[in-house]
């Protein structure tokens, strides 16, 4: 089986590695995240199989070559969504795992802390009034409404108010937690990639 896949990683937020695999994806993510240089797991943000894992890795990587932070590595720093956007065009089936792959409990639960860290989130920081409107990345027919900018946990979706965190989850279906940041977009970018240009001092002209 040829796959693709996207990691994250709670330790290094920002950047993404993009690899490929024959030999099954649990199995390399745990590989990668054994190494002893890594303080925390990997998380597989996307996966799918393709007809050519090479071809299709070199294209991406290609694709994306002005995000590289080392020639000699796989790690991009980028939005995992527009990865994935790219990815679908050669995508066969979808096989992203709906649990994390860790060693431990002590993992998970350091992984779980990361994660909620990273989720702290609120809409006055980047410019986004109550009312605004969000698409969600993977289905943008799905739809939600700020109701306020002080929290990231005042959004309504489909007439319920809950966190951008817990609504993303319970959309993808996925049995862990996930940053709501990652997948919900306001005028082309994930929030997360927002906050991060807000960050580093970039507030230029929204893309529509």
């Amino acid at each position: 089986m040829e796959i693709i896949y996207i990691l994250t990683n709670e330790a290094m937020p920002g950047y993404v590695k993009i690899g490929k695999t024959t030999t099954g994806l649990e199995q390399r993510v745990r590989e990668l995240s054994a190494s002893t240089s890594v303080p925390l797991p990997f998380t597989c943000f996307y996966a799918c199989t393709v007809k050519d894992a090479s071809f299709v890795e070199h294209q991406l990587h290609d694709a994306f070559d002005n995000d590289r932070v080392n020639p000699r590595r796989e790690f991009f720093q980028i939005a995992p969504e527009r990865v994935v956007s790219a990815l679908k065009l050669a995508e066969i089936e979808n096989i992203t795992p709906k649990r994390d792959y860790v060693e431990s409990q002590e993992d998970q639960k350091a992984l779980n802390e990361a994660r909620r860290i990273r989720s702290r989130f609120n809409f006055t920081m980047v410019d986004i009034p109550v009312g605004a409107e969000l698409v969600f990345s993977r289905d943008e027919s799905v739809k939600a409404r700020v109701i306020d900018t002080h929290s990231a946990d005042s959004v309504e979706v489909n007439g319920e108010v809950t966190s951008l965190s817990r609504s993303a989850q319970k959309i993808l279906g996925y049995a862990y937690g996930v940053s709501g940041t990652d997948y919900w977009m306001y005028k082309g970018e994930t929030l997360d990639a927002r906050r991060r240009r807000f960050e580093n001092g970039d507030q230029g002209v929204d893309i529509e």
